[in-house]
C-alpha cells in the first residue's frame, strides 16, 4: 500500500541509483549501503543511523516490482514535488494543480451543460467516497447548506511506515509517527515481522458530518541483524565451527535471539552449511507460539599456522589422500 511519503522521498537517490536501475543493482546497493551504515558498525554515528533507515526504506519498496510500480507512478505525477496537503490553505487552483500539473492545465471543471461533471463529480473523482452528496432536505446545493441531511461518514485512513532494529521488533517497542500534523504514539508489540502492520485507531483523517475518525496503518519494517535472520517466527543464525570440532564432533554454545545460551551438539564430520534445528528457541510472539532455531554451521580455517598444527595437517592429508571431497561434485557435473 502506497505511503504519503513516497511524493516527497527519492528511494533511488537514497540507494545511490538512477530510476531506470535493474533490480540485481537495487539487492546490490543496499547491501552495500547496509554493510557500510549499520549501527552496530557505527555505534553513536545519527547520519549512519539516517541513511541505514533510509536505504532499509527504500529497499523495502524498490524490490517490491508491485510496489515501485506505484512509487513510479505516484512520483510521476507529482513530479517528484511536495505531496498535496489537506490544510495547506490552497484555493482550488493550488488543488488541480496537484493532481493535474501546473496551473490547473489538466484539470478543468464546468457548471454547465447536462453531461458536464459538476464540483460532486470533480471532487468525487479526488477523494471517492468522502466527496460532497446531493442535498436531499432543500438549502443550497450538494454541498451541505442550511437544512442538508448527510450522513456522518468515517475519515479516510492514513498510511505510514517505519523502521525498527530487529532487537526491538523481537523485544516490542513503541515508536512515534505523523498523522495530520500531529505525533501518534503507536505500540509495537512483541514479535512481529517484517511487513506486518498495525492499526491506530481514531488518529486518521477526520469524519465528516460527524463521522467517527479515520486510522493510521502502519507499515513495520524490522531492518537486517549482522548475526540473525527472521523467517516467521524462525530464527537463523550462522555459528562460526573451528576445523576439528566439525571433524570429530562437539558441544558448543550458541546464544538464542533473547540472549540465553542453548548447547547445541556438532555430529562428527559436519562441513559448512549443515542445519541442525533446535526447537522453540525461535520467536515467541507472547501469543502461544514459539518458533524454532536453525543452526547453520561455518567450519573456519585458520589463516595463519603454527609449525607443530602445519605439521599436523599434512600428516593429516597424507593419511586422509584417497578421500576426495569433490568425488560426487564431478559425478554431478556430468549429468
Amino acid at each position: 500500500m502506497a505511503s504519503q511519503d513516497w511524493m516527497t522521498k527519492d528511494f533511488y537517490a537514497a540507494l545511490g541509483l538512477k530510476k531506470d536501475a535493474t533490480q540485481d543493482e537495487i539487492k546490490k546497493a543496499y547491501n552495500s549501503y547496509a554493510r557500510k551504515y549499520h549501527p552496530d558498525r557505527n555505534p553513536g554515528d545519527k547520519s549512519a543511523e539516517d541513511k541505514f533507515k533510509a536505504a532499509s526504506e527504500a529497499y523495502q519498496v524498490l524490490s517490491n516490482e508491485d510496489d515501485r510500480k506505484q512509487y513510479d507512478a505516484i512520483r510521476a505525477m507529482a513530479g517528484g514535488g511536495p505531496r498535496f496537503s489537506s490544510g495547506s490553505g490552497g484555493g482550488f487552483e493550488d488543488i488541480f494543480s496537484a493532481f493535474g500539473g501546473g496551473g490547473g492545465g489538466n484539470f478543468r471543471y464546468s457548471t454547465g451543460g447536462a453531461d458536464a461533471p459538476g464540483f460532486d463529480d470533480i471532487l468525487s473523482q479526488m477523494f471517492g467516497a468522502g466527496a460532497p452528496q446531493q442535498n436531499t432536505g432543500g438549502g443550497f446545493g450538494g454541498f451541505g447548506g442550511f437544512g442538508s441531511r448527510r450522513r456522518p461518514e468515517k475519515g479516510a485512513d492514513v498510511t505510514a511506515s517505519i523502521s525498527i532494529p530487529l532487537r526491538q521488533a523481537v523485544d516490542g517497542t513503541t515508536v512515534t509517527v505523523t498523522s495530520n500534523g500531529e505525533k501518534v504514539t503507536a505500540k509495537i508489540p512483541a514479535g512481529i515481522t517484517n511487513g506486518q502492520k498495525i492499526r491506530i485507531k481514531g488518529k486518521g483523517r477526520p469524519g465528516t458530518n460527524g463521522g467517527e475518525q479515520g486510522d493510521v496503518l502502519v507499515t513495520v519494517n524490522v531492518e537486517p541483524h549482522p548475526v540473525y535472520e527472521v523467517d516467521g517466527k524462525d530464527v537463523y543464525v550462522n555459528v562460526p565451527v573451528s576445523f576439528d570440532e566439525a571433524a570429530l564432533g562437539a558441544t558448543i554454545e550458541v546464544p538464542t535471539i533473547y540472549g540465553k545460551k542453548v548447547k547445541v551438539k556438532v555430529p562428527a564430520g559436519s562441513s559448512s552449511d549443515k542445519v541442525m534445528r533446535v526447537r522453540r528457541k525461535g520467536i515467541d510472539n507472547k501469543r502461544g507460539s514459539v518458533g524454532d532455531m536453525y543452526v547453520r554451521l561455518k567450519v573456519v580455517v585458520p589463516k595463519r599456522l603454527s609449525d607443530e598444527a602445519r605439521e599436523a595437517v599434512e600428516k593429516f592429508r597424507e593419511v586422509s589422500s584417497e578421500a576426495d571431497p569433490r568425488r560426487e561434485f564431478h559425478d554431478l557435473a556430468k549429468i
